[in-house]
């Protein structure tokens, strides 16, 4: 799923949109779900599909955290980490 072939467009895999939501995270610092999933589908053709994955493969790698209080995701990772 993360490892690209000759048919991914490079624009269009989970590793990109991971990038542009991390991104947009470290910028704002917080940032709720329903305008993270629309910037992403603004962002990318089909974004909105790649938008879990890409949420999902920044928690595993401990740059987010889900506040479900507030319905919101917050950037707590290191400022190297990009």
């Amino acid at each position: 799923m993360l490892r690209p072939t000759k048919h991914s467009h490079p624009d269009r895999t989970v590793i990109n949109v991971s990038l542009l939501l991390l991104a947009r995270l470290k910028k704002r610092r917080v940032d709720e779900y329903t305008a993270l999933r629309a910037f992403a589908k603004q962002q990318v053709a089909g974004g909105d599909v790649l938008f879990l994955p890409a949420l999902n493969f920044l928690y595993i790698l401990g740059l987010i955290e889900y506040h479900p209080k507030t319905d919101a995701f917050e950037y707590v990772g290191s400022d190297e980490a990009v």
